[in-house]
C-alpha cells in the first residue's frame, strides 16, 4: 500500500512537474524504457541476493531450533538412566528450561530481544558438573549426556545469535535508494494518467512486495512466518505426559 500509494501520489503531483523540463525530448518514453530496464536487473539482483540471503538465514534459525530442542530432548533421554536423586533433579531442570524457552524466552525473540537473562541452561550444567559417576557404566554414561548436553548448548546460543542478527543498516539504505530512483523514473515517463498509474502501480507493487518479503524473512522470529516454538513444544508435550 505505501509503495502503490506513493507512486500514484508521485505519478499525479510530481510528474506534471517534470514533465516541462523534458517536453520536446524525442522518444522520451523508448529512452527511460532502456535506462528502467537496465536499472531494474541491477536493482532486482540486489533484491534478489538480498531475498536468498534472509531466506537462507530463515532456514538456518528453524535448523539451529530443531537442533536444539533434539539435543535437549536426547539429553533428557540419557539422563533416564540416572540414579535418584540426580534423575529426578535433572529432569526437573530440563523440564523447567523448556517451558522457560516457550513462555518466557519467545516472546522476547519476537520483539528482537536477546532473551540472554533467560537463562536456564546454566542450572543445569551445573548440576550436571556436580554428578559422580560410581561404576564404569555411569561413567560413560556421565561422558554421553555431557556431550548431548555441549551439542545443545552450542545449538541454543546459535539460536539467540540469529534474535539480533540481519542485513547491516548500509544494505537497507541502498534498497531504499534504488527504490526511489525506480519511482523517479517511473514518474518521468510521459503517459496517460490511467496507464501511467496502472503501469506504475504494478512495478511499485511487485517491488513492495520483494522488500516487504526480506523484511519478513530478516527477523526470523517475529511476525506470521516467524519460526515458532514449535520444536520445543513438542518435546515438553512429551516429558509432561511421561
Amino acid at each position: 500500500v505505501t509503495f502503490v500509494g506513493l507512486c500514484w501520489l508521485g505519478t499525479i503531483l510530481v510528474s506534471p512537474i517534470l514533465a516541462p523540463w523534458f517536453q520536446g525530448k524525442a522518444k522520451l518514453n523508448e529512452v527511460l524504457g532502456d535506462y528502467l530496464q537496465y536499472f531494474g536487473v541491477i536493482y532486482g539482483l540486489l533484491l534478489g541476493l538480498l531475498a536468498v540471503a534472509t531466506y537462507q538465514n530463515h532456514t538456518d534459525v528453524e535448523k539451529a531450533v530443531a537442533s536444539e530442542a533434539s539435543s535437549l530432548a536426547a539429553l533428557y533421554r540419557d539422563i533416564s538412566a540416572y540414579p535418584e536423586p540426580d534423575r529426578g533433579e535433572l529432569k526437573a531442570l530440563i523440564k523447567e528450561y523448556t517451558r522457560s524457552t516457550i513462555e518466557d524466552a519467545w516472546p522476547l525473540q519476537r520483539k528482537g530481544i536477546d532473551p540472554w537473562k533467560v537463562n536456564r541452561a546454566a542450572p543445569l550444567h551445573a548440576r550436571l558438573a556436580l554428578i559422580e559417576p560410581k561404576t564404569e557404566g555411569q561413567n560413560s554414561l556421565h561422558d554421553a549426556a555431557l556431550r548431548q548436553f555441549n551439542d545443545f548448548f552450542e545449538a541454543r546460543r546459535l539460536r539467540l545469535f540469529y534474535v539480533t542478527a540481519g542485513i547491516p543498516p548500509i544494505m537497507w539504505y541502498t534498497v531504499a535508494a534504488g527504490a526511489l530512483i525506480n519511482m523517479l523514473l517511473i514518474w518521468m515517463f510521459d503517459l496517460q494518467l490511467r496507464t501511467h498509474l496502472l503501469l506504475g502501480g504494478a512495478i511499485s507493487f511487485f517491488t513492495g512486495t520483494m522488500i516487504c518479503l526480506i523484511v519478513l524473512l530478516d527477523n526470523p522470529y517475529r511476525g506470521a512466518v516467524g519460526v515458532s516454538p514449535y520444536a520445543f513444544e513438542l518435546i515438553h508435550g512429551q516429558m509432561m505426559s511421561e
